[in-house]
């Protein structure tokens, strides 16, 4: 019997052939690789020492930084972005009075607070900052409402507090931030200094009818230490960056450090790192502390513990310049880098187990 020959033609052969050079992508395929999620938080740096926090306050700063890593690794966990995660950080250390942040910030020399914050967002390099904000009750969220809500980067002063006002976020009166423990640190350095003691703050309790919080005992080369920051990456492989502070106790009146200073105290770049810093601002303003990390990392492909190590123990210290950074990176490098007896800071991967440390004896 024969066989009959079906003709084969030239387009056939050519889908053929387009199918066994590039075959059919599956669904799985076209979905882009899961990173495993990570979180670095800090709550400053400065003179912190066993002997000045004791067991109490020991006990209080290490639950706070727990309290606020679970928050911004909850937000990851449920596929959301580095920046909604550094943002749900910062929020809890802003309610926390054991912080320089939001409630429970510094005062300047004439008795305010000045609260500063920035955000930036990795992915994109966009970026939003305010500095001198003495009602919005979260000072990162107003940072990130600017980056998201108006055409500017940075925002200050009552122009900053109007503006978060106007969008709805929570204002409060300048009673909400203070605390007792804050007021008596700024009484002690205006005396040391030979400064007049301000009027206290309307609306707050009388001198002596609240107990003071376990704070550390701040002395004139520790005023710094408090600041708030977190770094995140997400399971899309995008970093973020965000820093809130007081700033330094007894500070003038409209000094801005380099929290708010892209560049200076916070910085995210899915080409580097992500970086938030603490201490004094003033160096690490001059040293454009969080860019330069970065910088070491994308130009001269260090690791990224060796960066912050770099710029913290050997640029910064040839300032004389003190403080620390945290950072990460997109493909999950995370690290600390401080020179000072201690720094609050905190740290979880996905999978892993939080580590916390506050003296520089531990990991």
């Amino acid at each position: 019997m024969g066989h009959f020959l079906f003709p084969f033609s030239k387009q056939m052969a050519a889908v053929a052939c387009a199918a066994a050079l590039f075959p059919k992508t599956t669904a799985a395929q076209q979905q882009p690789p899961t990173h495993h999620w990570a979180i670095v938080v800090h709550g400053g740096a400065g003179v912190i020492e066993r002997s000045a926090l004791g067991p109490e306050g020991d006990s209080a700063y290490r639950a706070g930084l727990t309290r606020a890593t679970e928050a911004g690794a909850k937000v990851l966990e449920q596929g959301g972005t580095a920046l909604d995660a550094v943002e749900a950080t910062i929020k809890v250390l802003e309610d926390d009075p054991h912080f320089n942040s939001g409630r429970g910030a510094v005062f300047t020399s004439d008795g305010r607070n000045e609260m500063d914050s920035a955000i930036m967002d990795g992915s994109n390099l966009k970026a939003g900052a305010v500095a001198s904000v003495s009602h919005t009750r979260h000072p990162i969220s107003l940072a990130r409402a600017v980056m998201e809500k108006t055409p500017h980067v940075f925002l200050v002063g009552k122009g900053a507090d109007d503006f978060g006002e106007s969008i709805g976020l929570q204002q409060e009166p300048p009673s909400y931030f203070f605390t007792e423990s804050r007021w008596q640190q700024l009484v002690k350095q205006l005396k040391k200094e030979g400064k007049p003691i301000p009027p206290r703050p309307a609306g707050v309790p009388a001198e002596g009818a609240t107990v003071p919080m376990a704070l550390l005992d701040e002395s004139s080369d520790s005023r710094h230490y408090g600041t708030v920051g977190a770094v995140a990456l997400d399971v899309h492989g995008n970093i973020a960056a965000g820093t809130s502070t007081g700033g330094m106790q007894a500070k003038m009146p409209g000094r801005v450090g380099d929290s708010p200073i892209i560049g200076a105290g916070t910085y995210a770049s899915n080409q580097s790192c992500a970086v938030s810093g603490t201490g004094t601002g003033e160096f690490f303003i001059r040293l454009t502390v969080a860019r330069e990390v970065c910088n070491l990392v994308q130009f001269k492909h260090m690791p990224l513990q060796q960066a912050a190590d770099e710029v913290i123990h050997k640029e910064l210290d040839d300032l004389h310049g003190d403080g620390g950074v945290i950072a990460i990176t997109p493909d999950g490098q995370m690290a600390w880098s401080f020179n000072t007896p201690g720094m609050f800071r905190a740290r979880l991967r996905e999978g892993g187990k939080l580590e916390v440390g506050v003296y520089n004896d531990e990991p």
